[in-house]
């Protein structure tokens, strides 16, 4: 295929020992982007219901 990577001769390059060295790591920063967005989003909704919902008062 196109996309293979060429055969080697068995030993791991340096390359792949650094892609390993990150996987082990795992995936913090994703983590913490998500996160931050997920706190944003909640802090949004807490302001529009505060600052938009209690000012109008009680529906009747």
């Amino acid at each position: 295929m196109i996309n293979s990577p060429a055969p080697d001769d068995g030993g791991a390059g340096p390359e792949a020992e650094r892609v390993d060295e990150i996987v082990r790591h795992g995936p913090r920063g994703a983590i913490a982007v998500a996160g931050i967005a997920t706190a944003i989003v909640i802090g949004l909704w807490y302001a529009f219901y505060f600052l938009v919902f209690l000012p109008r008062g009680v529906i009747q």
